[in-house]
């Protein structure tokens, strides 16, 4: 089983980074998506939309004002809307020479449509879960659709994939996340996964985390444990920058540490067959046990139980066949700890 699909949401995080370095927006992209591939991940994700467009204006923030003091989401999308198809087209070609994929999280039909020929993957947020004619849309072009399932009942859930089946859409992926930024560990519900798994059998689960990065990033190697084929999460060079995805995003060097631990975890489960391993076949001749003479036996004696010591190593008549032993009677002169054979008695 290889590692999950890991997927650095980048969002509009580098607007903040371009700000502060002092360069341009497109370049700071492009160095979150130098950084991102450093950091062993599968592909980049940004965020296509316009402020006018995907929020009305008196819309009131649900993010952590000490945070992001921004008030309304009209005002925060303003910020980071500059982008348009011209400028994700050389992202994305930026992207394939560095060697991950491009993504983009697209939240209106303009840009649905033009990410058509960079996107491998439409991936769909949680706010548009029962947006579904704009799933439809986005379905019917003929893509694999990661869908996040933030906030949502299972019953939505439900509505929303058989409008994506209703379009023939060739790959699903629901995608585990709670809709608050930052989600607090105790309201992750990681075991979701699981629910997920069972109730839709037949479409690929996966992770997109909102929590903050712990040392040993433990959210998302549980995630992967439970089952997540996919995981994602915000991507920054700089976890002290203001604004609303730096402070729980994760930074190259913990999605580092997140992909080592998918690795180690792919070698440590195995092939879940149970047999004697390689590695095993030493130590269990040497570490199990043979019938040992527990003082000298005289050749024709009658063996009895206080003839016999189980002892190490297994390399003689094994301590399962003890009954078989005693009774018979020895063929030779046998010396105290010795590890008897059948051909001895």
């Amino acid at each position: 089983m290889k590692k999950p699909f890991v997927i650095a949401e980048i969002g509009v995080n580098f607007y903040d980074t371009a700000r502060v370095e002092g360069i341009t927006p497109l370049t700071a992209a492009k160095k979150y998506i130098d950084e991102a591939s450093g950091a062993g991940v599968d592909a980049v994700k940004f965020q296509s939309y316009k402020a006018d467009t995907i929020v009305s204006r008196n819309s009131p923030a649900y993010w952590d004002l000490e945070k992001e003091p921004t008030k309304t989401q009209y005002e925060l999308f303003r910020k980071f809307d500059s982008f348009n198809k011209e400028d994700y087209a050389e992202l994305c070609e930026y992207c394939h020479k560095t060697g991950v994929r491009f993504m983009s999280t697209p939240f209106d039909y303009a840009s649905a449509d033009y990410l058509y020929d960079m996107c491998d993957i439409y991936k769909i947020s949680s706010s548009d879960l029962s947006n579904l004619p704009f799933i439809r849309h986005i379905a019917g072009k003929g893509k694999p659709v990661y869908l996040s399932v933030g906030a949502s009942y299972i019953s939505e859930i439900e509505e929303a994939l058989r409008v994506i089946r209703a379009e023939n859409c060739p790959e699903v992926c629901l995608m585990h996340c709670v809709l608050s930024y930052p989600c607090k560990y105790e309201d992750a519900n990681l075991n979701v996964i699981s629910t997920l798994r069972r109730i839709f059998p037949d479409v690929k689960i996966g992770y997109s985390d909102h929590t903050l990065p712990d040392s040993a990033m433990t959210v998302l190697t549980t995630a992967y444990l439970l089952g997540a084929e996919v995981i994602e999460k915000h991507f920054t060079l700089d976890k002290t920058l203001p604004g609303n995805d730096h402070y729980h995003a994760a930074a190259p060097e913990d999605f580092k540490t997140a992909i080592q631990s998918f690795r180690l975890i792919d070698k440590v489960r195995g092939s879940g067959e149970k047999t004697v391993l390689p590695c095993e076949e030493i130590p269990r001749r040497e570490a199990r046990r043979s019938l040992v003479a527990a003082k000298a036996i005289p050749e024709g004696k009658e063996i009895s139980i206080s003839d016999l010591i189980a002892k190490r190593p297994g390399t003689g008549i094994s301590p399962k066949y003890q009954d078989m032993v005693i009774g018979r009677r020895a063929r030779t002169n046998i010396g105290e700890d010795t590890i008897l054979t059948w051909d001895m008695i």
